[in-house]
């Protein structure tokens, strides 16, 4: 005899689906914990178009000390950014002997586009004015191919994860455990990508005699001083401070003497 009451059905039921619900969700949260805030541009106006053909005019008949000014107003006050108009940037900045600039664009143009030719141009400049935060080994060099392809990977990811809870909605009274099973591997794969080789944040030093102390205040050790252009893992925050590696260790930097590229 079954003894199942109506109630008890409805029970099951709901628990089912609130696991079902949690199950397509986390995608979703998957995909803002790896983008972070999604910020929506409206398209460039006609003026701005503008600008920027007469700043590439400029720019290719090597007048590099007008184009800066203007891709500079791009860059920083329309926020109307590329990596071509980063690698733009960095050569009018070389060619200018800015070399702290030219790293800096260089950096931002890695971190949008992961190229193992901006790099090798990244070490290359870093090398000369003998700037730490640069490794030319090969297994930099294979990190960067690994990032390359790392965000069209999680897409792809995050992608079969919807498509398959979609599914998995249309067929939650066929479904077997084995198949609940295998999509939680999946998530949980899924998450182990995005955690695991997800791209580090580096803090680029801006200011020279940036100093980097032992604790997060100005009554801490002082124990070395930066060079405009080091690149420094960031490990966090601490209030006006960034918490970053420094030669195997912890140190502490104003954060407005770098600038954080994610």
């Amino acid at each position: 005899m079954n003894l199942t009451t109506p109630l008890q059905k409805e029970t099951r039921t709901a628990l089912r689906l609130s696991r079902l619900a949690w199950f397509i969700q986390l995608p979703f949260w998957l995909l803002t914990t790896a983008c972070g805030p999604i910020n929506f541009s409206a398209s460039p106006t006609p003026k701005v178009v503008a600008e920027v053909r007469q700043a590439d005019l400029l720019f290719e008949k090597g007048d590099y000390a007008a184009a800066v000014p203007r891709y500079r107003a791009q860059i920083w006050q329309r926020q109307q950014v590329s990596p071509r108009l980063l690698l733009r940037m960095a050569y009018a900045q070389h060619q200018l002997r800015h070399y702290p600039a030219e790293l800096l664009y260089l950096n931002l143009a890695q971190a949008r586009q992961p190229r193992l030719s901006t790099w090798r141009q990244l070490v290359a400049v870093a090398q000369r004015q003998r700037l730490v935060g640069y490794p030319s080994t090969w297994q930099q060099e294979l990190r960067v191919q690994a990032l390359r392809y790392y965000y069209p990977g999680l897409q792809g990811l995050l992608m079969g994860a919807v498509v398959a809870a979609i599914l998995l909605l249309l067929r939650r009274g066929r479904s077997g455990r084995g198949t609940w099973l295998a999509y939680a591997a999946y998530l949980l794969g899924t998450g182990a990508y995005l955690v695991l080789l997800r791209p580090e944040p580096v803090g680029v030093v801006t200011h020279a005699g940036s100093a980097l102390m032992a604790g997060p205040g100005a009554g801490a050790a002082w124990l070395s001083t930066a060079a405009p252009g080091d690149r420094l893992p960031v490990l966090g925050h601490d209030d006006i401070w960034l918490r970053v590696r420094w030669q195997e260790r912890v140190a502490y930097l104003r954060a407005t003497d770098a600038l954080v590229v994610e």
